[in-house]
């Protein structure tokens, strides 16, 4: 009988130091693994009772599924996509919140073979036809909650590819309901042939400017989440896991699925469309989550919105990742709950690449230390290495051009748009940072969002950090302004919390706030109270919108 607690040795090598912190990673696969029919079905075969998934939703409905009814399920999903004609290399758009169904079928078209593009409610029709043009995508599983189903049928006035439609939880005219048909479909399934190096997942990323870049991984990126559940998440085998995501980010495959079912470990889903800080933490105390995921946004909501009152005491473990997180939100975190965030670094393009890893102690508002699948590196723009203490761009070398298990294949649409940021083996984050001598990484911001002022240079990160610390703010964007004496000059953007209106005497605060807490040359010269800050459609602050529209008041108002 095997192990599942250490099944997940049966896919890596690991090491570990004098302090028990992983130190050498080394993946083990066969050439045609699938995460699928080896992981799943695996674990199925040897506990098919093992909890795989605890899923709830906002209405109040709860299921609980095991192992071996993920297995029965997805092969049933299996054989209704093949009786619709999806099959090896078709791609497949999933926009299912955060339902359970998507988790069916994720892993029905992983053992088909097909491309999986996982999607966010929030697209409207125009981003359905980008989509469905620039990846040729021929099927879609969606919800039939909301306005998702009109918009892609609106697009489809103007893309004839696809061939099948499935409507998960409702039903509606030439659509095949997903529920239905899954419970008629046969539950006997043929392995199909698939390969490690096949694509198996193509992410639309949410960058800050121009249309999103398809980001393609193959069958072995599963593989490099074993660091991410185990060695970051500090999942045990009988751990519930919870991750605040939904389904259409890549945080749900850091999250979700890969790394905690390698393990054996139950991923917990609560199935919400709107956060609400109190209905969450209720959640957690409701089911005794153990261990927490979730990027700052949450995090600054739930420690500026209020966490008294809530027994959070099942949580043994937090980390979050998603863009860097501000210090104050730690220190009152810990305050709250007794527990220090482990942060980590990493992108749709990669798994964690940098991280406060299980046995570390954490340096506040660090990203961590590399991890041991990637050759992580500080580079000036000449792509040679920084100092010790330095700022540079976050790369990662692959030497011979040869990817590590987890970083992605390279972008859909062409060679061209990867070797904008993966030349001379040397893949580009975008990211800075700078190192300190025991070879944590520290953020500074975006390498677009790093200005000079009066020949100082600025990156957003620190002076948002000092101004989160304040009581009145919410969330901050730090950008450049244009200024006809010092040349650029720092803005902060701010959205404040629920106490507090904006005023003169506010902004003389903040001002001064910021003058006391750090460099005077940082602190903003203009203050700007908004509702609600722009972002992309992942949540990530647009500092690119907010420097455009200053220049454009600043232009109209010259021009008077």
């Amino acid at each position: 009988m095997k192990n599942i607690e250490n099944f997940y040795l049966d896919f890596c090598r690991v090491q570990l130091d004098k302090d028990g912190v992983l130190s050498a990673f080394e993946p083990v696969y066969s050439s045609n693994f699938n995460f699928a029919y080896d992981v799943v079905d695996e674990i199925a075969r040897y506990e098919p009772e093992r909890r795989a998934m605890v899923w709830c939703n906002v209405e109040g409905e709860e299921r609980t599924f095991t192992f071996g009814e993920m297995k029965t399920l997805s092969d049933k999903a299996a054989n209704l996509f093949l009786s619709q004609g999806i099959r090896k290399g078709d791609r497949v758009l999933l926009i299912l919140k955060r339902h359970y169904q998507f988790w069916i079928a994720i892993l029905a078209l992983h053992k088909i073979g097909a491309i999986v593009i996982p999607g966010t409610h929030l697209l409207t029709a125009k981003d359905f036809l980008y989509r469905f043009q620039a990846a040729d995508i021929s099927s879609v599983v969606c919800t039939g909650e909301g306005e998702v189903t009109q918009f892609i049928e609106k697009a489809q006035e103007k893309y004839s590819g696809i061939t099948s439609r499935f409507i998960a939880r409702g039903e509606r005219e030439g659509w095949i309901s997903f529920d239905k048909a899954l419970e008629q479909s046969s539950p006997e399934l043929v392995r199909q042939d698939t390969m490690a190096e096949d694509t198996m997942l193509l992410y639309f990323t949410s960058g800050t400017t121009g249309q999103p870049k398809m980001v393609c991984h193959d069958f072995t990126y599963p593989l490099g989440h074993i660091i991410t559940a185990k060695y970051w998440h500090n999942i045990p085998a009988d751990g519930l896991h919870l991750t605040v995501s939904e389904t259409g980010w890549g945080k749900a495959m850091w999250g979700k699925l890969y790394g905690q079912w390698i393990l054996g470990a139950t991923v917990f889903v609560y199935d919400f469309d709107k956060f609400v800080p109190g209905d969450l933490l209720k959640i957690i105390e409701k089911y005794k989550v153990t261990s927490f995921c979730a990027p700052p946004t949450i995090y600054r909501f739930l420690v500026k919105e209020g966490m008294e009152g809530y027994d959070l005491s099942s949580i043994k473990y937090a980390t979050t990742a998603g863009e860097a997180l501000n210090p104050e939100i730690f220190r009152q975190f810990k305050e709250a709950t007794g527990l220090e965030i482990m942060e980590a670094f990493g992108q749709t393009e990669t798994t964690v690449l940098l991280g406060n890893y299980v046995g570390t102690r954490p340096r506040t508002g660090a990203l961590g230390r590399p991890s041991p699948l990637y050759h992580v590196d500080l580079v000036d723009d000449n792509d040679q290495p920084v100092p010790q203490g330095e700022v540079g761009e976050i790369v990662v070398r692959t030497p011979e051009g040869k990817k590590p298990v987890g970083m992605f294949k390279g972008y859909y649409d062409g060679p061209e748009r990867t070797a904008e940021v993966w030349y001379n083996s040397v893949y580009h984050t975008g990211d800075t940072a700078w190192r300190d001598e025991d070879d944590y990484y520290w953020y500074v911001g975006r390498k677009d969002d790093v200005f000079k002022s009066s020949g100082y240079r600025i990156g957003p990160f620190e002076i948002e950090s000092v101004m989160l610390e304040h009581p009145a703010v919410l969330e901050c964007a730090i950008t450049a302004a244009p200024d006809p004496v010092r040349g650029t000059v720092v803005k902060a953007t701010v959205v404040l919390t629920k106490n507090y209106q904006p005023s003169q005497e506010l902004v003389k605060e903040l001002q001064d706030y910021v003058k006391h807490q750090t460099a005077p040359y940082k602190y903003p010269r203009i203050v700007e109270f908004v509702s609600e800050l722009p972002k992309t459609i992942s949540g990530k602050i647009r500092r690119v919108v907010i420097r455009e529209e200053t220049e454009k008041a600043m232009k109209k108002e010259q021009s008077r």
